[in-house]
């Protein structure tokens, strides 16, 4: 095994240590005087102790850790190490009877135990010490994970500001040119390789990434192992993340879960998008939301005639006319409408007065547990106000409509889901029956989006935990918020002749477990030490895992690698229409009568004990 030097000397004194604990054990067992017998046993029980003791304690790896990061686990370690050699030792010396007596093994223990624990805890605390009497005291000392132009502003950014918390100490790049180099004065340690230990032998605080241009995948890679150091991470956006390709420390921010995500930028046909964006009128339903407001700043971006917010919740709609009027000023046209799909004389209103030409849906109950309380306004929200929206769309002549659907409306298990393919079925049934092209956009779960898992979790970790778990088991599809937007504009062009239900690639299902405690590690936490992660079961309507094809034909391919066509499938759509109707202005409220109606829409969907209460 590869040592250091540091740890060489790790060895040299366990080897003087067990050696001494013996020496002195025997010592306190004998008052001093001890006997001859023993003496004479002496020579081979120093080559026994030594061996046993160095050779178990580089099988527990004493010898391979970093101590500046000692911790309970470590010195948990040591315990059972020493343990381990003194037993070896009392067997073996038992076999050749060169046994001493178990009173001098015991405190010979003992002794090993402070001592090899204590000159392994102190290296951490004389680092710590000498850290904290530097020269910079107050400063946090940083590793740069990069060593070309982007890290090369930041370095010298933070050596020129005489205010800035942080000291740059060690550089880290894969390209082996730059090894054993300096840039802006930095040493450059090596590669990724060297991450951990580099971090560990400098006393690093915080690790600044800092490659822009190096893809999500590589990234996320460079992260993984960031993670493993303990230390405060934080990134530079990729390229497309920084206004004008502007690279400053001012632009820095703490890793997140979304930076994990193995996924590389999208690739978007921009011409196309314009085409059909571009000096057109666009209404965008639950415009304040998550999904919603995502959209409106990228339709932004490609010079619409007007860009219409319409949204029930007045507050969210608010921050994003100012936020959209700060940076657009007068180049953009924008409006806020207030109002709800289910009031279908508002719609009609609005239709008429600014002759909207593209239509995006993202107005939607999506809360899967609070939807199993009030299926009511699921129902209510989800379909007919879907129904109103469509059918004023081809009412008015709207060129393009796009509705955004969910994983959770395959095969669904709850009135979420339920509601949702309804929602589907009526797109493809206006498209049928339409000059307008509908078409819906079906993806999983969008990472921080209102009412999402990770807004939950930061929240529990802020309050110190338990962070809650359905199961153990439970994973999901994820994907960021500017991606499903993108992804959702870019399926909107796509459309041929309208009624595709777009499926959307959400790369590999995520554990939600791992999720928790990547969230967790990166708040500088341990998970089930710091906080603790509880399992408090599946809700009513929840999966296990996520589907995102109803047929089992599959998909047909698009241009997009992301995009992909779910194949059509044989429905009645009229039937189904014709039972939403029946009960569209019913007033419903009582509970048999909703489900009785979403079973009708549903035939296969079971109630959830929830509902049955």
């Amino acid at each position: 095994m590869k040592t250091t030097n540091k740890n060489i000397v790790y060895l040299l004194l366990d080897a003087l240590i067990v050696n001494l604990a013996l020496g002195i054990s025997m010592i306190v067992k004998f008052d001093a005087a001890i006997p001859f017998a023993y003496l004479e046993k002496l020579p081979f029980t120093i080559i026994l102790t030594t061996a046993v003791s160095i050779g178990i304690y580089f099988a527990f790896g004493l010898y391979s850790m970093l101590w500046v990061y000692a911790s309970i686990e470590e010195l948990i370690k040591i315990t059972l190490a020493t343990a381990a050699g003194i037993l070896m030792q009392i067997i073996i010396a038992a076999y050749f009877s060169m046994a001493m007596p178990i009173s001098v093994y015991a405190v010979s223990w003992m002794l090993t135990l402070i001592l090899v624990g204590g000159i392994r805890v102190s290296s951490r605390v004389i680092k710590r010490i000498s850290v904290s009497n530097s020269k910079y005291p107050s400063k946090k000392r940083v590793m740069i994970v990069g060593a070309g132009e982007a890290a090369s502003i930041i370095i010298k950014e933070i050596k020129n500001n005489k205010r800035s918390i942080y000291e740059p100490v060690i550089a880290i790049d894969d390209d082996p040119s730059k090894h054993k180099s300096h840039i802006n004065g930095v040493p450059i340690a090596g590669g990724k390789e060297r991450i951990v230990r580099a971090a560990a032998e400098m006393a690093v605080d915080e690790i600044i990434i800092a490659m822009p241009s190096i893809g999500k995948k590589k990234s996320a890679d460079f992260i993984n192992i960031c993670k493993k150091t303990g230390c405060k991470l934080k990134v530079l956006p990729s390229v497309y993340g920084l206004v004008n390709g502007e690279v400053s420390i001012k632009k820095i921010r703490d890793v997140t879960f979304e930076d994990l995500l193995p996924r590389d930028e999208i690739d978007l046909s921009i011409d196309e998008i314009a085409d059909y964006l571009k000096d057109k009128t666009i209404l965008v339903t639950g415009g304040g939301g998550s999904i919603g407001s995502e959209l409106c700043r990228q339709i932004a971006e490609y010079k619409p005639g007007r860009l219409l917010i319409f949204d029930i919740y007045e507050n969210n709609a608010y921050d994003l006319q100012n936020e959209l009027l700060q940076r657009y000023k007068d180049s953009l046209d924008i409006k806020v409408v207030i109002g709800s799909i289910r009031d279908r004389g508002r719609l009609s209103y609005i239709f008429s007065e600014y002759k909207p030409q593209i239509v995006f849906h993202a107005a939607a109950h999506k809360h899967v547990p609070l939807m199993e309380e009030s299926p009511q306004e699921a129902v209510k929200n989800n379909i007919f106000g879907t129904l109103n929206l469509a059918e004023c769309a081809n009412l008015y002549g709207v060129l393009k409509f796009v509705q955004i659907s969910t994983d959770k409306a395959v095969n669904p298990t709850s009135v979420m889901g339920a509601t949702k393919r309804a929602a589907e079925l009526i797109i493809q049934y206006m498209n049928s029956v339409s000059k307008t092209q509908y078409c819906a956009v079906r993806f999983g779960n969008v990472l921080g989006s209102n009412g999402s898992v990770i807004p939950l979790f930061k929240k529990q970790i802020e309050y110190g935990g338990p962070v809650s778990i359905t199961h153990p088991d439970v994973t999901r599809y994820f994907m960021t918020i500017p991606e499903a937007a993108s992804l959702v504009i870019q399926s909107g062009a796509m459309m041929k002749e309208g009624g595709e239900i777009f499926v959307l690639d959400m790369g590999e299902q995520v554990k939600i477990i791992d999720l928790a405690k990547t969230l967790i590690t990166l708040s500088g936490l341990k998970p089930d030490i710091d906080i603790e992660i509880e399992y408090t079961g599946l809700r009513p309507g929840e999966k296990l895992y996520e589907e995102l094809l109803i047929s089992k034909d599959g998909v047909d391919i698009t241009k997009n690698n992301k995009i992909f066509i779910e194949k059509a499938r044989e429905t009645d759509l009229e039937s189904y229409i014709k039972v939403i109707k029946a009960y569209r202005f019913n007033g419903l409220e009582d509970y048999n009568e909703v489900i009785e109606f979403i079973k009708r829409l549903m035939p296969s969907f079971q109630v959830t004990k929830s509902l049955q209460a």
